[in-house]
């Protein structure tokens, strides 16, 4: 019996993808619910599930197509692993009978060994050929990550393994030096790249961004930190770091001037009672922005928890569609690749984003004395049409201020 296998819902607005791997191939077998495909939309990868167990009987689709949703994808026979077994061991030899690239047969072991890896945890151990099952995952739930899998072919002294090479020619009559060569390549941007190219420049076009600056004196933050650190990671089992700040901080300025949680959508205004706070993060494919739902209701603690858990999964590349829907407002954090100022672009519909910054001492002038203080200085880009200067620049000297005295968080000021 053949089961067509199509693709899945994607989330709310997200109608076609395109294919990105290919897992499994024509005559492999496949379990019930193993993932056959990863589908890479507008914002994550997503594994496409087989509902049967059988034999993949046919691909409807190459990688790099562009699918919809509901479009069938692939073919499985069902009840036919027995013949599977006998087929990929024909292909393997017939692979191995004309000399083909070794690694299509390590892709094959890590599929068998390997199959609930995330694409980018997947593509980094075929790269390093390492096992995965030798390694401990340090993701949630034990899962494996890039980083892990990084980690375990360094401490092996392994490199990526460079494709076989022919035969060398015989050598040729004197030549200029290649020292000097130039090459190019040319690689198709992923689906999120392209994406992240037009929601960009799609801002840039539609809103009137301005940037309102201002610096912070960390002290008293890095003061806080140092002292209940331990206390706050015995607690609650998580660390205490900057953004649980910011995130609070952020809070008590949308609620001030609530044009900065706003957005325009058409010839209205949005506003918000609540705060959704959507944090920047790094994935594998490009940078994502996961929400932190009701900021404005969450204690420290949740903030920092679900900080972390959106880290471990962009890394691990199994955040969802729904982690990302929404948002009010978002921080970008560019202190974290040592970035001393930037000018931020808002995430639309948003109507605006504040940016972080590296921390380093500098002298300021404080009670007609120069000393030397932890500062940072700090960006809130907005969209002109809605929010007037005054409010970008009191929005911002909020944060200033609830970072600069963090009792302020605590009684509301």
């Amino acid at each position: 019996m053949s089961t067509e296998i199509t693709v899945p819902a994607l989330g709310e607005s997200v109608t076609e993808g395109s294919i990105g791997e290919w897992l499994k191939q024509p005559g492999d077998a496949v379990a019930a619910d193993e993932p056959i495909a990863s589908l890479e939309t507008d914002k994550v990868a997503v594994d496409v599930p087989s509902p049967v167990a059988g034999v993949m009987s046919e691909h409807r689709a190459e990688v790099g197509d562009t699918v919809e949703v509901g479009a069938v994808i692939a073919v499985i026979e069902e009840g036919a692993t027995a013949a599977a077994s006998g087929e990929e061991a024909g292909r393997k030899e017939q692979r191995a009978e004309k000399g083909e690239d070794k690694r299509e047969d390590a892709s094959d072991e890590v599929r068998e060994a390997a199959q609930t890896l995330s694409p980018a945890v997947r593509r980094a151990v075929l790269e390093h050929g390492v096992d995965p099952s030798t390694i401990k995952g340090t993701g949630k739930d034990g899962r494996l990550t890039k980083e892990d899998v990084i980690a375990a072919a360094k401490a092996k002294g392994d490199a990526p393994s460079p494709a076989p090479s022919p035969a060398p020619a015989p050598a040729p009559s004197p030549t200029p030096s290649a020292t000097g060569e130039r090459r190019e390549e040319r690689v198709k941007m992923t689906r999120m790249r392209q994406t992240i190219a037009k929601r960009l420049k799609g801002a840039q076009d539609e809103a009137a961004l301005l940037t309102t600056f201002n610096d912070c004196d960390m002290s008293a933050v890095m003061e806080a930190r140092g002292k209940y650190k331990d206390m706050f990671a015995k607690k609650h089992d998580i660390r205490l770091g900057f953004m649980g700040f910011f995130a609070k901080a952020a809070c008590l300025a949308l609620k001030d001037v609530p044009s900065v949680n706003a957005y325009i959508d058409g010839d209205e205004i949005v506003y918000h009672d609540y705060v959704d706070i959507s944090v920047a993060v790094s994935a594998p494919n490009g940078l994502v922005v996961p929400v932190i739902r009701d900021a404005d209701r969450k204690g420290f603690a949740r903030i920092e928890k679900d900080i972390a858990d959106f880290g471990a999964r962009a890394k691990e590349g199994t955040l969802t569609m729904q982690d990302m829907q929404g948002g009010t407002f978002t921080i970008s954090n560019g202190g974290v690749f040592g970035s001393l100022m930037s000018t931020p672009i808002i995430n639309p519909p948003q109507s605006a984003v504040l940016g972080l910054h590296r921390i380093e001492d500098r002298p300021v002038a404080i009670n007609g004395e120069v000393v030397i203080r932890p500062m940072m200085y700090l960006a809130l880009s907005y969209d002109h049409r809605l929010i007037d200067g005054r409010e970008a620049v009191t929005a911002l000297k909020i944060i200033k201020e609830a970072i600069e005295d963090p009792t302020r968080m605590l009684i509301d000021l």
